[in-house]
């Protein structure tokens, strides 16, 4: 095994992907760098025909029976799944809960200035909780709480969707608000 190879291998160890004389199985399916399959071999055939062409033989599954080994360069396999891993986590959305704090007598402008940094938040793409907190005796009255809430969903109904209806959690009533699909798609043109 030459240095090259030896550098391949340890890398391997790391990322638990068997390579060359790691691969443990006694008879592996091979399949050629293009991707035609060419048969069941021993692994001892399986690396002669890797290193008749100058590259690496790995395993991609090892579950099957017998296990899948391609017959490719080890650094452009690596290269391959990195890239794969990078558009998977580039596409996932990532969201978090953003909290709106209300009391039953919140004034206007300050249910305008709360409304507003919510419709921020949901055009990014985070969710939004809105909570009616009371106080004391204000819990007496809840209808006005209910109120406040349906108007927060009523005024936001454009940008976003109810994902749980109001309810009571103690001295809070909440909603929580998940952007509209419209709203995901103008967050991806942009």
């Amino acid at each position: 095994m030459n240095t090259n190879n030896l550098e391949r291998y340890n890398i391997a160890q790391k990322e638990s992907v068997r390579v060359n004389e790691e691969i443990k199985a006694p008879k592996i399916r091979v399949i050629d760098s293009d991707g035609s399959q060419l048969g069941i071999y021993t692994v001892k055939d399986g690396l002669r025909l890797a290193e008749e062409r100058g590259l690496d033989l790995v395993e991609i599954a090892p579950q099957a029976s017998p296990p899948v080994c391609k017959i490719i360069d080890f650094g452009k396999f690596k290269y391959e799944q990195q890239k794969r891993e990078k558009i998977q986590r580039k596409n996932q959305q990532i969201s978090l809960l953003k909290e709106i704090r209300l009391h039953p007598n919140t004034d206007v402008h300050d249910f305008e200035f709360k409304l507003k940094h919510s419709v921020n938040f949901l055009e990014e793409g985070n969710k939004v909780k809105v909570v009616v907190m009371f106080k004391g005796r204000e819990l007496a009255y809840t209808e006005q709480g209910e109120e406040l809430l349906n108007r927060f969903i009523e005024r936001t109904q454009d940008v976003s969707k109810l994902e749980s209806p109001i309810k009571m959690e103690g001295r809070n009533m909440s909603i929580i608000l998940v952007p509209s699909s419209k709203t995901k798609s103008k967050k991806k043109q942009q």
